[in-house]
């Protein structure tokens, strides 16, 4: 037999829900250092008081923004299957960037952060060294079952390539996104996948 939340809890959910979508809101306009605790209660209309039932700061709210950012990407990168040389090969990797880029778009400011080394928190700090790190395993593994003499190097400038790219679709104007990636999507494959043997 199904079983619901009680009231008290869903409101709890919701209203906890509601402070990390505001929380990312503040990060993306004010950035990780000027961000206020002041500033996400007044984006949520909450209290002060609810602020902190349940986070026990500003950190504390985005190590949690930064924890969800780390399992998006990671689930998005272990997803990636093997990438054929052919147009299927282009449309498989056209749809994983779709996907990157979207995160990257929701998670922004914290990627930035983590890039920047903007953190003064060392478990947040730690947290985008694994992220990454696992990111690159992920990759690691893909790319060596076909390119086994220079894998690691091809993810590094992927993940490099990438990371830079998606920065300049989310915070500039490059005309039609579609098209953008369409042409991410090639160069990428032809870089990185077009020779991948038979």
């Amino acid at each position: 037999m199904a079983t619901t939340k009680p009231p008290q809890r869903q409101q709890g959910a919701a209203t906890r829900t509601k402070l990390l979508q505001a929380g990312m809101q503040v990060l993306a306009e004010r950035g990780y250092h000027a961000a206020r605790v002041d500033d996400v209660v007044s984006v949520a209309q909450v209290s002060h008081g609810s602020f902190y039932l349940y986070f026990a700061n500003k950190e504390a709210l985005i190590l949690e923004l930064a924890r969800s950012c780390a399992d998006e990407l990671g689930a998005m990168t272990k997803a990636l299957g093997d990438i054929s040389a052919d147009a299927a090969g282009r449309q498989a990797l056209r749809e994983w960037l779709t996907e990157f880029v979207s995160i990257y778009r929701s998670y922004g400011v914290v990627v930035r952060a983590w890039v920047e080394n903007q953190f003064n928190n060392p478990e947040l700090t730690q947290l985008g060294l694994d992220s990454f790190a696992s990111i690159a395993e992920s990759l690691t593994e893909r790319m060596s079952r076909s390119h086994p003499e220079d894998g690691l190097l091809r993810v590094v400038a992927l993940v490099s390539m990438m990371e830079r790219f998606t920065s300049l679709i989310v915070n500039q104007d490059l005309g039609d996104e579609g098209l953008v990636l369409d042409t991410a999507a090639t160069v990428i494959h032809r870089g990185f996948f077009a020779d991948v043997p038979a």
